[in-house]
């Protein structure tokens, strides 16, 4: 949604449209409405959720999601970079809970002009960990309109990379996942990357890599379906990226379609999540073949969102299997690559939380990493992705120490409060000579108690 989109692929998508709704598979009953979340899939740990269980009228928890307002980010491109007429509002009339378990997100005439909302979420570090598979779903019933009534409407769930918030020009290189697309009130669900340069690139901007299909069973109008999105790192050298709706898969894309950009959109800290209802622009306009909306356009129709949750495998066999639980044997450790932090050979007063980082660490705390191996030349600095939620006047220090807890620290930085216990940021430090292979120690030292740190993963730097 913050991209450009080119008639060229729209009209490409509706001309095959027909036929995909033909080729539609057997029908999948849709859930009830309002159901509560899910239990965790069997396999995965649950990252993140919103199940917008608020009182009626009242608007998203601010501890979870940020409301855009306007019609584009300070310095951003105009009307959100999709041409898009209408204007986002923070008033529950646009966005609400509705005391029903649902957030209701509700596009408004207004005479001449347009008022809708859009939202994301505070949290821009979405990621899966090496060897594991991220998964972000929700569940939904796109605006209840259709035919002539439903033109110009564009609701999406979507994910753009963590750069892009206080940039804005730094898409597509970024990153961005749409998880769901509708416009037009058409039964289709449109799943995309964008990625690379535009125009062009490997994702054949502005188009991007997409594909569609109707919503099994009940259309995607008159029913909540169930839209996920998985990002698969269990082969560090062929990710991929997978589309389902009501758990059908419709749409793959490979790293190696990527080429060296997957990098730029991968190596970041990570990805937020978007919910949004547009009212015109490129997308509904290049299929309808005209501007949208029209006077036949009926306002007041809103997207209802049950829940939303991010949820990361657990280390098992099923879903897709992840690396041995065991740290790597001696000497296989890359010094310059990504060091999990759950990867400890061994420990002191730590514990691993959602599958994916070490947590509650104080004074005296420490990790082991065995077989770290240098090369022939010395690191400059080192990094690692850290996050804290300790009160204010609570810090410490995240020190670097090589073959014994007893020798004096390689480099060190202090972390205090970043916003929350996984509100990450990446934290360099400069760091003495060391070539070659060594165990290698995080240590964590501070002159109180209180926790006041977690560490995802470390890494040197040349």
């Amino acid at each position: 949604m913050s991209r450009r989109f080119s008639a060229r692929r729209l009209a490409a998508g509706s001309a095959g449209l027909a036929f995909v709704i033909a080729a539609t598979a057997a029908a999948v009953t849709a859930l009830p409405a309002e159901a509560s979340l899910p239990a965790t899939p069997s396999g995965w740990s649950l990252v993140w959720s919103d199940d917008f269980n608020g009182a009626n009228n009242t608007l998203p928890s601010s501890s979870n999601w940020i409301i855009d307002t306007g019609t584009q980010y300070p310095g951003g491109p105009a009307n959100w970079g999709t041409g898009e007429i209408q204007t986002y509002t923070n008033s529950t009339s646009n966005v609400r809970q509705d005391g029903a378990g649902n957030l209701l997100i509700t596009p408004i005439r207004n005479g001449n002009s347009w008022t809708s909302s859009r939202i994301e979420t505070v949290r821009t570090d979405f990621k899966p960990a090496a060897g594991r598979v991220l998964r972000i779903e929700g569940r939904i019933q796109m605006p209840n309109v259709t035919g002539a009534a439903a033109a110009g409407y564009w609701p999406a769930f979507w994910a753009l990379g963590a750069p892009y918030r206080g940039n804005y020009q730094n898409w597509p290189g970024v990153g961005e996942f749409d998880i769901m697309e509708n416009v037009n009130g058409i039964n289709s669900v449109w799943g995309v990357l964008h990625c690379g340069v535009n125009p062009g690139g490997p994702c054949n901007e502005t188009n991007g890599l997409g594909a569609s299909r109707a919503c099994p069973g009940s259309s995607c109008q008159s029913a909540f379906h169930t839209y996920r999105f998985e990002w698969d790192r269990t082969n560090e050298s062929a990710q991929q990226l997978r589309w389902y709706v009501d758990g059908t898969l419709y749409h793959t894309v490979n790293q190696s379609q990527v080429g060296s950009y997957w990098s730029n959109m991968t190596s970041h800290a990570g990805y937020f999540l978007l919910l949004n209802v547009a009212m015109g622009g490129a997308f509904p306009n290049g299929v309808a073949g005209s501007a949208t909306p029209t006077g036949s356009t009926v306002s007041g129709q809103p997207m209802r969102v049950d829940y939303v949750a991010v949820y990361q495998t657990t280390g098992g066999t099923t879903p897709p299997s992840s690396p041995p639980a065991s740290p790597p044997p001696a000497g296989n450790r890359d010094a310059y690559a990504n060091i999990q932090a759950e990867s400890r050979n061994a420990e002191s007063g730590t514990t691993i939380y959602e599958s994916y980082y070490v947590g509650a660490l104080n004074n005296g705390n420490w990790l082991r990493f065995d077989g770290v191996n240098f090369g022939a030349t010395r690191p400059l600095d080192f990094v690692a992705r850290v996050a804290s939620g300790a009160a204010g006047g609570i810090s410490g220090l995240v020190e670097v120490r090589i073959d014994s807890l007893s020798n004096a620290p390689a480099g060190s930085f202090a972390i205090a409060n970043t916003g929350g216990w996984t509100s990450w940021r990446e934290v360099p430090a400069n760091v003495g000579a060391v070539t070659g292979t060594h165990t290698v120690y995080l240590t964590f030292t501070s002159g109180q108690p209180s926790d006041y740190v977690n560490v995802d993963w470390f890494r040197f730097r040349r």
